[in-house]
């Protein structure tokens, strides 16, 4: 039998992927369900900063992917900058001042903290300058509109899959989440708090780190050398997968079953090979092309919605066949984009 990273390739092989393809496209706007169309083409080549957190895996290669795609689609020049990682705050602030200093016309920010950016914000807001908060929440005033998906939402359906799968037994479940001050996380912390279990959920929290698999793998350890007897382990990608591997090589010493709060390449191989149950995405390549739109849409003074939320779907073994991987991350021999927005 082939792997799933064979079976990815041919995929990607034999059915290109081409930016005039992802719309019309099913999303919640404003809290309704509809039916998202971007524009046709931007008016005149706008120049757009995009700012990341990092590019080390490619959850974030397919969030650069569709921005660089939609922004060459509507004929707009786009910047790219990834501080490096969720603990890289200050990286990201000078890579912001970096592009008021080129005078960017639309700012699109997947946020390393929630309240790190206000200052600069602020000011971008006085300047009336459109700022377009993507996937990861900023909390701050100033943001134009917002492309992407309440984590919050996320999590319950994670623990929804947990619950469906435990079929009603009262369970333990080890938590994994990522970097403490990112708003997702804040986010995901909230659907567990809120989601109804009836006393059917134990939720054991086994710390903060960034979404890096040496830090994860480190607090991965950590949590089953102190609970060993976890029923599941409800973490970020780099946790979940690294989780996966582990359990699988531990014999009898863990029987912990893991689910994903997040989806990437590796946990889809991880699902693919059975160390992983399930994972929800947020479908990352959408937000990104949305958020390129979303910004164009304000520059031009073009109706517009104030956030849009590509559909939450869950992702296990017998529903992976059937999942769109374009909406997800780039076609193979896509790295990570990195590119400096071209000077007026």
């Amino acid at each position: 039998m082939r792997t799933f990273c064979a079976l990815l390739l041919s995929f990607l092989v034999v059915v290109p992927v081409r930016a005039t393809e992802w719309f019309p496209l099913p999303v919640n706007i404003d809290g309704r369900e509809a039916s998202y169309r971007p524009l046709t083409a931007a008016s005149k080549p706008w120049r757009i900063c995009a700012l990341l957190p990092h590019g080390m895996d490619r959850y974030w290669w397919g969030v650069a992917w569709g921005l660089d795609e939609e922004s060459r689609r509507q004929g707009v020049h786009l910047g790219v900058y990834e501080a490096g990682g969720y603990q890289y705050a200050a990286m990201q602030r000078a890579q912001l001042a970096r592009c008021i200093q080129l005078a960017a016309d639309a700012y699109v920010i997947a946020a390393i903290n929630t309240q790190g950016l206000c200052a600069e914000l602020d000011e971008l807001a006085r300047r009336r300058v459109p700022v377009i908060d993507l996937v990861n929440r900023i909390e701050c005033p100033g943001v134009t509109a917002r492309s992407q998906v309440d984590f919050a939402e996320m999590a319950r359906a994670a623990l929804n899959y947990i619950l469906e799968h435990s079929e009603g037994r009262p369970v333990r479940v080890g938590w994994l989440p990522g970097p403490q001050d990112a708003g997702w996380v804040m986010d995901a912390e909230r659907g567990l708090a809120e989601a109804s279990v009836e006393g059917r959920v134990v939720v054991v929290t086994g710390g903060y780190g960034p979404v890096d698999r040496s830090n994860q793998a480190v607090l991965v350890r950590r949590l089953l050398a102190r609970e060993p007897q976890l029923d599941y382990i409800l973490g970020n990608a780099e946790a979940a997968a690294f989780a996966g591997q582990l359990v699988r090589t531990g014999g009898q010493r863990y029987k912990a079953q893991v689910v994903s709060l997040y989806a990437t390449e590796r946990v889809l191989e991880a699902i693919a090979d059975g160390t992983v149950l399930a994972a929800p995405t947020d479908s990352p390549v959408i937000q990104a092309r949305v958020a390129v739109d979303l910004a164009v849409r304000a520059l031009e003074g073009k109706g517009m919605p104030e956030r849009v939320s590509p559909r939450i779907e869950v992702i296990d073994k017998s529903s992976l066949g059937r999942f769109d991987i374009s909406h997800l991350m780039p076609p193979s021999g896509h790295w990570m984009i990195r590119q400096e927005l071209p000077e007026q």
